[in-house]
């Protein structure tokens, strides 16, 4: 198989073998095509997440579990108020 880069990432290929963390352009291509099924993985769960968490959320609001906000200022007001207390709770975990 034959592969035509551009020449900036033929010279990030180069880079790579000359700083002799990869022993050839091959090994390099490989090490990419390895990361980006890791990226294609790490997408699809991160989509399979939403959809769970649409349809839970879609749920709760069938079973009348929702708040009904006065303005958009109030939203974003709470959305702030529980962002800081998520934060705050995650910092004393650390």
């Amino acid at each position: 198989m034959n592969v035509t880069l551009t020449p900036e990432l033929e010279q990030m290929v180069n880079d790579k073998v000359a700083s002799g963390l990869y022993s050839s352009a091959g090994e390099v291509m490989r090490e990419a095509l390895r990361l980006l099924l890791e990226f294609d993985e790490l997408r699809r769960r991160r989509i399979e997440e939403l959809r769970n968490e649409i349809e839970a959320g879609a749920e709760q609001i069938k079973q009348g579990k929702f708040t009904t906000y006065a303005s958009g200022d109030a939203l974003m007001d709470d959305i702030e108020k529980r962002g800081k207390e998520r934060l705050a709770a995650r910092q004393q975990r650390y």
